[in-house]
C-alpha cells in the first residue's frame, strides 16, 4: 500500500514514523473487496506495547486464516502524532474533527469504514485511550449515538471489547456495543461470521443502502452466545445508598447471566507460526509460545488465576514444533514460553531440556519466565544464562508467613531462603523481590517482614561469598493491592493513597540496607485502577470528562494527571472513595455479578473466609477444591492428552 503525500508529510514530523506505516514481515495482504467482514484490531496503547501482546498475534492469525475475514491493526497514536492528526487545535486544546482520521496499518483505511472495531482491554489505565481512538476515527463515543433511529448511525463500525478488564465491563458500557468475555479464539471468529451473515441478509432483503436496523438485528442475533455481553440490553438500577440494586434485562434476546466462553482443548486451537515482525524495537521483541493456559495455585488476590481456569496444556511436541517454526519464519534470536507459571507445565523438565538443546543449535536465547525456583529450575537457568547471569526474580508477595497464608501464596520463608542460597551459590549477583502492600489484614509487622527478608538475603550472600560478594544487589519492588472482580478479595477495601504513601515511607526507612534498592508503585494510579476495576456504569461519565480534559496514556507516569482526574470526578458527581476504600458486604449486588466466570461466587466467599481464618487451599492439581469449573469442562487436560489428573466432581459440587 502506498502512503499518500499528506500522510508522508505528517510522518516526517513525528518521533517514530515506523509506528504508523505497516509493511512488517508476515503482514497479511487481502483484497478488501473479496472478504465479507473487515475488522480493525485496536490496541489502546503505542505500537511498541501492542505489538508485544501475544493475544494480538493469536487473533490476527486466526481471523486472517479465514478467507471471509480481514483483520487489520490499529494502535493509539503517540501525543506528537495525535497533535498532527488533529491539525489546527481549538481553544479547548483539541479539534472538533481530526484533520487526518485514524487508519489501519494494513490498508490505510479509515477505522470508521470498518465493519467491526475490536479493542483489547489489558489494563484499566488504557481506558481514556479507547475514547481518544474513537474520536480520532470520527466515530461517536457513545454506543447509543451509534444505534440511533437515524439510518446514518448504521454506518458506524460495531465496537467490540474483550480481555481481562471485560470481566467488569460496566465502566466502559456506555461506549462499547459488545463485550466478549472469555477465550476469544473461537468466539471472535464466530462474531465476525455472524456479522457477515446479517449484512448479507440485509443486502438481499433491502435496497436501502444504509441498511437501517442491521446493527440491532446483529446484536440480538449474537446476544445469546456464551461470552457475549451487549450493554444496551441491560439497565442498572440503584438503591438509595448508591449501591447497585439489580441489573435488569431489557431485551428478550439477552440472558440473565452472561457465561464466559471457554476453549476446552488448547491443543487443537490454531497458534501463530508466522508472527508479525515489528519494524522497530518493541517491549518484547521475540518469538513466544503459549505452553498452557490457566493456573491452579489459587492466589486470592489474583484475577488471572480465577478467570483463566481451568488449566489446558499443549503437547510438548506441539510446543517444540511451534517454537522452531516461529523462529524460522521470523528471524527472531530470542524465544520465550508464556504461561502464568511456566514450570507448572506437566512435562516441564523434558520440554526444557529439549528446547535448550534446539535453541543452542540455532544460537537462540531462551527465556523461561515465571519459574518455580526448585532444583531443576535452577539447573535450567544455570544452563541458559551461563556466566552471564541476569537478575533472578522471586515473588514472596507478603513479608510474613501469616499474610502469605491469608493470600494463599503457599510458599514459606524456608522456600525463599533455600532458593536464594542456591542462586547465590550458582553465581547470581542480583535478586529481585516482588511484594504487594495493602493486602487484607496487613499490619506494619508484615512490612517489617519485607525488610527482614531483604536483609537476610544480603546476609546469606555474605555468608557464602564473604567480602567477594560486594557486587551483590537486592531489589525490592512493591506494588499496591487493587481489589479485582471475580476474586476472593473483590469485597475488600483498598488502602487510601495516604495509607500507601505512609507504608512506602516506612519501608524506605526500613530498607536502608547496604546493597538493597527499593522501588514502589505510584499510589494515585493504583486508586484510579481500583475505581475502574470495581466501578459501575456511572463511572462512564467521569471517564468521558477526564478524556475531554486531556487525559491520555494514564498508565505512563509522565502523562498521568491527578488534578485532571479529580476535576473529572467532581464534574461527574462521583466520589472515588465509594469504589476504592469502601468495604462491601457479600450480600451486596456487585456491578459484575451478571458476568459468570464459571467460578462459583460461593467459592469466592468460602476462600475469603478461609483467608480471614489464615487457612490455605492446596493447588487444585492435587485434587478438586470445588471452584465449580467442573460443571462446564474437564478441570485439567495434561500434555499427554490421556485423561484428567483427577476425575470431575459431580456437577454442581
Amino acid at each position: 500500500m502506498n502512503i499518500d503525500k499528506d500522510l508522508e508529510r505528517i510522518l516526517r514530523r513525528v518521533e517514530k514514523p515506523a509506528r504508523y506505516i505497516g509493511g512488517e514481515v508476515n503482514i497479511v495482504r487481502k483484497d478488501p473487496a473479496e472478504v465479507k467482514t473487515r475488522m480493525a484490531f485496536a490496541f489502546p496503547d503505542t505500537y511498541e506495547i501492542g505489538m508485544s501482546y501475544l493475544g494480538l498475534q493469536i487473533l490476527y492469525n486466526i481471523l486472517n486464516r479465514n478467507p471471509d475475514i480481514y483483520c487489520e491493526r490499529v494502535f493509539a497514536p503517540a501525543p506528537d502524532m495525535e497533535a498532527l492528526m488533529r491539525g489546527e487545535e481549538n481553544a479547548a486544546g483539541r479539534a472538533q474533527e481530526p484533520a487526518r482520521k485514524l487508519y489501519t496499518l494494513e490498508t490505510f483505511t479509515p477505522v470508521s469504514e470498518m465493519d467491526l472495531l475490536g479493542f483489547t482491554l489489558q489494563y484499566e489505565m488504557s481506558f481514556t485511550n479507547i475514547l481518544n481512538m474513537l474520536d480520532l476515527s470520527g466515530i461517536p463515543l457513545r454506543a447509543a449515538d451509534r444505534m440511533a433511529e437515524d439510518p446514518d448511525a448504521e454506518s458506524w463500525p460495531v465496537v467490540i471489547a474483550g480481555g481481562p478488564c471485560a470481566y467488569n465491563p460496566e465502566p466502559l458500557a456506555d461506549f462499547i456495543d459488545v463485550f466478549l468475555i472469555g477465550d476469544g479464539e473461537e468466539l471472535l471468529e464466530r462474531i465476525c461470521l455472524e456479522y457477515a451473515a446479517v449484512k448479507e441478509s440485509y443486502s438481499k432483503a433491502s435496497s436501502d443502502p444504509a441498511k437501517a436496523g442491521l446493527k440491532l438485528t446483529f446484536l440480538r442475533r449474537i446476544a445469546g452466545i456464551d461470552g457475549v455481553y451487549v450493554p444496551a440490553f441491560y439497565a442498572p438500577e440503584y438503591n438509595e445508598d448508591g449501591t447497585l440494586g439489580q441489573m435488569r434485562v431489557t431485551d428478550a434476546a439477552a440472558p440473565e447471566k452472561v457465561r464466559r466462553a471457554v476453549i476446552s482443548d488448547l491443543e487443537n486451537v490454531a497458534f501463530p507460526e508466522k508472527n508479525l515482525v515489528p519494524l522497530i524495537e518493541t517491549v518484547h521483541d521475540r518469538s513466544v509460545v503459549e505452553t498452557f493456559r490457566g493456573c491452579t495455585r489459587g492466589c486470592r488476590f489474583c484475577q488471572a488465576g480465577m478467570i483463566y481456569r481451568p488449566v489446558r496444556e499443549r503437547k510438548k511436541e506441539t510446543i517444540l514444533d511451534l517454537a522452531m517454526t516461529q523462529l524460522a519464519n521470523t528471524g527472531h534470536d530470542e524465544l520465550s514460553l508464556l504461561s502464568l507459571s511456566t514450570s507448572d507445565y506437566s512435562r516441564f523438565e523434558d520440554m526444557a531440556v529439549e528446547l535448550m538443546g534446539l535453541c543452542r543449535q540455532q544460537n537462540v536465547a531462551l527465556s523461561l519466565p515465571s519459574l518455580r525456583l526448585d532444583s531443576f529450575s535452577f539447573k535450567v537457568l544455570d544452563e541458559i544464562q551461563g556466566y552471564r547471569k541476569s537478575g533472578l526474580t522471586f515473588a514472596p508477595e507478603a513479608g510474613s508467613q501469616r499474610l502469605r497464608d491469608v493470600i494463599n501464596k503457599n510458599i514459606t520463608e524456608k522456600d525463599i531462603y533455600d532458593a536464594t542460597r542456591q542462586a547465590i551459590e550458582l553465581g547470581w549477583e542480583h535478586i529481585k523481590l516482588y511484594f504487594m502492600i495493602g493486602l487484607p489484614t496487613e499490619t506494619y509487622e508484615d512490612l517489617d517482614g519485607i525488610a527482614e527478608i531483604a536483609k537476610n538475603i544480603v546476609d546469606i550472600n555474605y555468608q557464602i561469598r564473604g567480602r567477594k560478594g560486594g557486587r551483590f544487589r537486592v531489589t525490592v519492588s512493591v506494588s499496591n493491592f487493587v481489589p479485582k472482580a471475580h476474586t476472593p478479595f473483590q469485597w475488600e477495601a483498598q488502602d487510601t493513597p495516604a495509607d500507601f504513601i505512609a507504608k512506602h515511607d516506612y519501608l524506605a526507612q526500613k530498607l536502608r540496607i547496604k546493597g538493597v534498592t527499593f522501588h514502589y508503585h505510584e499510589s494515585n494510579t493504583s486508586s484510579l485502577e481500583a475505581v475502574f476495576a470495581r466501578g459501575d456504569r456511572r463511572i462512564c461519565r467521569a471517564l468521558e470528562e477526564a478524556w475531554r480534559l486531556g487525559c491520555r496514556f494514564d498508565a505512563w507516569t509522565e502523562h498521568f494527571d491527578e488534578k485532571k482526574w479529580a476535576r473529572a470526578f467532581e464534574a461527574a458527581g462521583i466520589d472515588p472513595d465509594f469504589y476504592t476504600i469502601r468495604p462491601r458486604s457479600t450480600s451486596e449486588v456487585l456491578p459484575w455479578d451478571h458476568i459468570d466466570p464459571l467460578v462459583r461466587r460461593g467459592y469466592l466467599e468460602e476462600e475469603r473466609q478461609r483467608a480471614y481464618g489464615g487457612e490455605t487451599t492446596p493447588d487444585c492439581r492435587e485434587g478438586c477444591t470445588g471452584c465449580g469449573m467442573n460443571r462446564f469442562t474437564e478441570c485439567f487436560r495434561g500434555a499427554d492428552r490421556s485423561s484428567a489428573i483427577f476425575k470431575n466432581a459431580a456437577a454442581g459440587e
